[in-house]
């Protein structure tokens, strides 16, 4: 077979790399033509560098390009995987210190909450220019596949404002089933059956069978409770389980933003997170941790360039959907996995405009997901309150208006538990200002924001978080990576 793949954002070298070696694993898949592009020449050449050798050293005819102009890329392109971050680890940043001045202390914050809700208005605009220039210049019927967080803002602008037949994917639904099969002394997580439906990142595990015999909620939360690990790192995804009866996809850290009760006091965020790993709740957790692998990387290219010097292994291919979907798509081999897409009775107990995460089923004719399943009514009811912030921060981002905006922060969960509708109206001026090169729909509300922030009394404070740590320098990255090799 022979076809373009373009991906958007290709200089998130790990995570191109997965992608690329997970399609390789397909053997029908050796003469397809990996586009790549990105706005960092410089992280283009070295990804592409990586995937060369990788090329060269499995003997393959595989063509990688790689190009700053997207139009070239995506030309002819059958399917467009995106995985970009508009205003990179720079405006990343200001999504967790602005609203730590107001008291909002977020772990990762690019889904929901006050960063997350910001990151959708940057990247929305360029998703609908991505939309454009497929629909222009890519195979009639390409197939957007978004792995771009915030996952469920980005894929909602994309079907209902791009017009493009998009489908977006996670994979914290094999995250969470990869732990439960583990505390239930699985020997594999193929003895694991599980039906999974919500929204992203609130993902709900409505039905397990472990071969074939059903687990119910006292099994689990024992299982979870007894296990040595798991017992620290996610009490409380633990406790939102006991009280829901279902366990949630996402980590502890995420699931603790998206709900209003277990961050919104310094003393109960320390209660609830585990700082063995950013994961777990710690504050700006996951911009520590990408700040650390960029680092990371730039000093240590060398060794990912030589160790891309080995054989493609097919049973080592990940848990990605991507490849699995294109595999389906174009051999008629079925594939079963859980993907982000419009509701419209999929999930009949959410609104039918939003964007769900549920089961389906990919085959020649498409994907072709399982309907009519109803959530618990907690789930239900968490999602919805999720839902109506990202309606309302899709139809911010779409038309510019920074009231409409304010009032899709306001309504957050966590933001309304920890502050006041004065506080959100200035924070969100602040961050609108700071991030005023990623936004251009908030152009003409710039100025105004600027002079009500000149004229404001709402007082702030220098915080930290409540469980910050500091970024670590290379040397101590070495000596930590030392020391676990020795370890094992």
């Amino acid at each position: 077979m022979s076809f373009k793949i373009a991906i958007i954002g290709a200089g998130s070298v790990g995570f191109t790399k997965k992608l690329f070696t997970d399609i390789l694993c397909v053997p029908e898949f050796r003469d397809v033509e990996f586009a790549l592009t990105d706005l960092s020449e410089r992280n283009l050449q070295m990804i592409k560098s990586i995937l060369d050798r990788v090329v060269e050293f499995n003997r393959l005819p595989t063509k990688v390009t790689a190009t700053t102009d997207r139009r070239a890329a995506l030309e002819g392109a059958r399917y467009i995987i995106s995985c970009v971050r508009v205003g990179g680890l720079e405006a990343y940043a200001d999504d967790i210190r602005i609203p730590l001045k107001y008291g909002i202390d977020q772990c990762v914050g690019d889904t929901i909450c006050a960063g997350g809700i910001l990151y959708g208005q940057r990247n929305i605009p360029v998703i609908l220019d991505f939309c454009k220039d497929i629909l222009e210049v890519a195979e009639p019927g390409a197939k957007f596949l978004n792995y771009a967080n915030p996952m469920a803002m980005n894929t909602w602008a994309a079907i209902e404002y791009g017009r493009v037949d998009t489908v977006g994917l996670c994979h914290g639904v094999q995250h969470g089933a990869d732990q439960i099969a583990e505390v239930l002394g699985a020997k594999s997580r193929t003895e694991l059956d599980y039906v999974c439906s919500g929204i992203n990142h609130q993902t709900w595990f409505i039905d397990l069978r472990l071969n074939g015999r059903k687990i119910g909620q006292d099994e689990l939360v024992a299982a979870f409770e007894a296990h040595p690990v798991y017992s620290q790192q996610e009490k409380l995804r633990i406790d939102v389980l006991k009280r829901f009866g279902v366990y949630s996809t996402e980590s502890n850290g995420h699931l603790s933003e998206y709900l209003p009760w277990y961050r919104k006091r310094p003393d109960e965020i320390t209660r609830w997170i585990d700082m063995s790993d950013w994961i777990h709740g710690e504050t700006g957790g996951y911009l520590r941790y990408s700040t650390e692998t960029r680092n990371w990387f730039e000093t240590e290219f060398p060794q990912f360039l030589e160790s891309a010097a080995r054989p493609i292994d097919p049973a080592k291919r990940s848990n990605e959907h991507a490849s699995h979907i294109l595999e389906a798509l174009e051999t008629n081999r079925v594939y079963r996995g859980h993907f982000n897409v419009k509701n419209n009775g999929i999930i009949t107990n959410l609104p039918q405009d939003a964007i769900v995460e549920s089961p389906g089923f990919v085959d020649r004719f498409g994907i072709n997901m399982a309907s009519g399943i109803t959530l618990p009514e907690a789930c239900a009811a968490t999602c919805i309150s999720s839902i109506n912030v990202q309606r309302m921060s899709v139809h911010a981002a779409i038309s510019g208006d920074i009231d409409l905006l304010k009032l899709a922060v306001l309504h957050d969960p966590l933001v309304g538990a920890v502050s006041t509708p004065e506080e959100v109206w200035q924070m969100v001026d602040e961050m609108v200002v700071a991030q005023a090169r990623w936004l251009p729909q908030y152009a003409d509300a710039v100025p105004a924001a600027k002079e009500r922030l000149s004229k404001s009394r709402i007082k702030t404070r220098e915080w930290a978080g409540a469980a910050r740590r500091d970024v670590r320098s290379i040397e101590e990255l070495r000596a930590e990576k030392t020391a676990l090799k020795q370890a094992v």
